[in-house]
């Protein structure tokens, strides 16, 4: 039997307190919605239906704009109106085909894992019904499984409805089931909405079965705290800390890598690390970065889209994005790296030095209170401290490109366009442009002549 997914994504949260659609909130740098189906898709189904209804629009855009292999054969439905999860289920029906065997899964519920999921379909196959129960402490908010004097499934009681004896159950219903296409056809119209909700309720359908004489399956998952659902700013927090969590176990347990405190890491994209890497405390990783054999990344840096290579060491607070280094480059502290540069091996990045769309050779050095832009360094270049390259002329940004072994003293402004020739020497303050013409090796200085003039009277504020 040919497995079918079906996603609801519907809902307004409105505990969320956020125009933004429940689901869209992200967990881990993504929205949830899209855990969800990335989950889905590892099943395997023949498709995936994902129900819409509060600002069905952007959910739909976030589909629409999910990489191909992630929404190949994903569509959605729009639930008309929001009157319950078993209406929700209901919109999606006549999109699934009678012999399928259909999997509910929720929008907000981002960190349930595909081997837990499998597991529970397999152990329910026989019946018409299965559902997906699990134990917690804090069982608050969530529908109640009550069992029978054998220890059976009876029905599943909604907290609003349950009597103050059944809110002492710890075993809570996780919402996700799974069942028969056929039986969810037969059986969905039956369900009524005399509750405190006045909502059709998707739990009511395990107990009309039940209550029918047919088999509901339960299968209880060995833990909780990836089954949670998410329906406040509180639970969206807590769904983030176990994301974090699980990535920094995968850290450690794939790659290896040290960790100063796996609580205090950011994963919001994909981390790939080498051998013996050591990451410390506060660190931000987003978008795809990956790291060679012995990176250090020390307290405090934002790193985003940026390949690193071997033995390199990030040091504290600096800020990277869409960047390539290659071996032994030394960055920070303090420092930014904007989009577009390839570092070669051994480059020195300081504090308080910004480098945006340039390549910087091997073993050239920019130690302190600088600004790269749009420039191609040769190697071994020294870069004295507040040097920078005027790259924007309030129009157009310029090119500057400098040669093999030059030294830049201090203070130096290099006017793009502008070439300077290797082993060029230029003296701290210089102001170089176009019109220098320059061999290798020569010195350049560009100072104003020195004037003293005795007895200056300074400017002073005139009395009122």
């Amino acid at each position: 039997m040919k497995l079918e997914i079906v996603i609801l994504a519907a809902g307004k949260g409105t505990r969320m307190r956020s125009d933004l659609p429940k689901v869209l909130h992200p967990v881990g740098g993504r929205p949830m919605l899209s855990w969800v189906i990335e989950t889905a898709q590892s099943l395997k189904p023949a498709a995936v239906h994902v129900v819409t209804g509060h600002r069905a629009e952007l959910v739909e855009k976030l589909v629409a704009d999910l990489p191909e292999k992630l929404k190949a054969g994903v569509s959605c439905v729009r639930q008309a109106r929001q009157q319950g999860t078993a209406d929700a289920v209901a919109a999606a029906l006549p999109e699934v085909s009678d012999n399928a065997d259909v999997l509910v899964l929720y929008g907000d519920t981002p960190l349930v894992r595909s081997e837990l999921l499998k597991t529970f379909i397999k152990e329910t196959a026989d019946a018409p019904l299965g559902v997906l129960s699990a134990h917690t402490d804090t069982p608050k908010g969530y529908g109640r499984i009550i069992r029978d004097a054998r220890g059976g499934f009876d029905c599943i009681i909604e907290e609003k409805d349950a009597s103050d004896a059944q809110r002492l159950v710890k075993e809570i219903n996780t919402g996700i089931i799974r069942a028969r296409a056929a039986v969810l056809k037969e059986w969905l119209p039956k369900i009524g909405n005399h509750n405190a909700q006045g909502e059709y309720y998707l739990t009511d359908l395990a107990g009309l079965l039940r209550r029918s004489g047919l088999q509901v399956a339960i299968c209880k998952a060995p833990e909780f705290e990836t089954l949670a659902g998410v329906n406040s700013k509180f639970q969206l927090a807590r769904a983030e800390r176990c994301c974090q969590r699980t990535q920094s176990r995968r850290l450690m347990d794939e790659y290896g890598v040290t960790l100063a405190d796996p609580e205090r890491l950011e994963v919001r994209g994909s981390l790939e690390c080498g051998r013996d890497c050591f990451i410390d405390i506060n660190c931000v990783f987003e978008g795809q970065v990956k790291l060679g054999d012995r990176v250090t990344i020390c307290a405090g840096c934002v790193i985003k889209d940026c390949t690193i290579g071997d033995d390199s060491v990030i040091s504290p607070y600096t800020v990277m994005e869409g960047s390539e280094l290659h071996k032994e480059n030394t960055i920070g502290p303090f420092a930014r790296l904007r989009a577009g540069n390839v570092l070669e091996d051994r480059v020195h990045i300081g504090d308080f030095v910004e480098v945006k769309k340039s390549r910087i050779g091997a073993g050239t050095k920019a130690g302190h209170l600088s600004y790269l832009g749009d420039a191609k360094f040769g190697k071994d270049i020294n870069v004295g401290a507040g040097t920078i390259t005027c790259n924007y002329d309030g129009a157009n940004k310029h090119r500057t490109v400098v040669g093999d072994d030059v030294f830049i003293g201090s203070d130096t402004q290099l006017v793009a366009p502008v070439e300077v020739p290797a082993h060029v020497t230029i003296g701290a303050g210089t102001t170089y442009t176009h019109r220098i013409e320059a061999k290798e090796g020569d010195l350049v200085i560009t100072r104003p002549r020195e004037a003293v003039v005795p007895g200056f009277a300074r400017p002073q504020k005139q009395a009122k």
